[in-house]
């Protein structure tokens, strides 16, 4: 998702789904889900394999929309990625054994497939944990956060769905990331 905002005003320039899971490999939409039935030895391989095609696939997807956005006269500041709560991941084989840790980690996974393409694109990346995204605003807009909240959950209406709570704590968070850039460019200016 693609944010803007002047003069108040938040527009969503554009909102796509990128596929970084490459058709070549097997199981690149779960890997760790297809990582379980390999020794770990195998899997290791597997996830790191996995790993250097999905981060190609996000660099690829970012250098198309870059350019779509290029062409259209805007210039990306900077990315946000939401961060999950939980502080690290465990070992492959405790989270080949549990089901909900494997889910954990193909979201981390993926972050850190896109984190690394941002940073081959010198795009500067910050990382937002989830459950302090409320707090993160209210310290950069004050009592501004409310309207900026109001109007991010008004945009479902002309968007049309999908709008969902993940959407939109990803626009909030772009939304910092824009706002640690106009700050940065004034004091830099």
């Amino acid at each position: 998702m693609i944010i803007s905002r002047d003069a108040g005003r938040v527009e969503v320039l554009e909102r796509r789904r990128l596929s970084i899971t490459p058709a070549v490999m097997p199981g690149t939409n779960q890997p760790y889900h297809f990582a379980k039935n390999l020794n770990i030895p195998e899997a290791e391989e597997y996830l790191k394999s996995c790993l250097t095609a999905s981060k190609q696939a996000a660099l690829e997807a970012l250098h198309g929309l870059v350019g779509e956005l290029h062409d259209r006269h805007y210039r990306i500041v900077g990315s946000a990625i939401l961060l999950a709560s939980a502080h690290g991941l465990r070992p492959l084989a405790t989270i080949l054994a549990s089901h909900a840790l494997i889910h954990a980690a193909e979201g981390e996974f993926f972050r850190e497939a896109f984190s690394k393409a941002c940073e081959e694109m010198e795009l500067p990346i910050t990382g937002f944990r989830e459950h302090d995204l409320d707090e993160d605003m209210q310290k950069v807009f004050g009592a501004e956060a409310v309207q900026i909240r109001e109007q991010i959950s008004a945009l479902g209406r002309s968007l049309g769905p999908p709008w969902t709570s993940d959407q939109k704590m990803a626009a909030l968070a772009a939304l910092l990331v824009l706002a640690d850039r106009q700050n940065s460019s004034r004091i830099h200016h």
